[in-house]
């Protein structure tokens, strides 16, 4: 008896089902130790105690002339969007007849481009207001 083409597309159909099923139960090459190392952590997390955690802030304050060194002078040493240029007296002088505290503030919590703190976020305030003191003597 010849096989209908409904027989043979059965046949067909279970053979291809077979080799799926047996591939979809197959184990990834390798003992189970080299899978084991293939998919082991790369490393771990440090996930210390709060108290051993190191403080980002420095040991002692930094001086006036630190932080204008490291921070400020980018933009107040040439002026940049109309920052007042470090030395320069008619720079300083209508910002200096409103007040320290009104430098003080607007160094805190910015002013027109410039950001609050500056660029300096990890800066404390006592160390912004002797930046700004620092810069503030060079003119007077």
């Amino acid at each position: 008896m010849k096989p209908n083409n409904a027989t043979l597309a059965r046949a067909v159909v279970a053979g291809l089902l077979a080799t799926f099923a047996l591939s979809a139960v197959a184990l990834p090459p390798g003992t189970p130790e080299e899978i084991r190392k293939r998919i082991a952590p790369i490393g771990e997390l440090n996930r210390a105690e709060s108290e051993e955690v190191a403080e980002a802030a420095p040991a002692e304050p930094r001086s006036g002339q630190e932080v204008y060194d490291s921070y400020c002078g980018t933009c107040h040493a040439a002026g940049v969007s109309g920052a007042p240029v470090y030395g320069n007296q008619s720079d300083w002088e209508p910002r200096i007849a409103k007040g320290v505290d009104v430098l003080y503030d607007s160094t805190l919590n910015g002013l027109n481009v410039m950001p609050p703190r500056g660029t300096c976020p990890d800066c404390s305030d006592e160390e912004l207001k002797e930046t700004v003191d620092y810069m503030v003597s060079a003119v007077e």
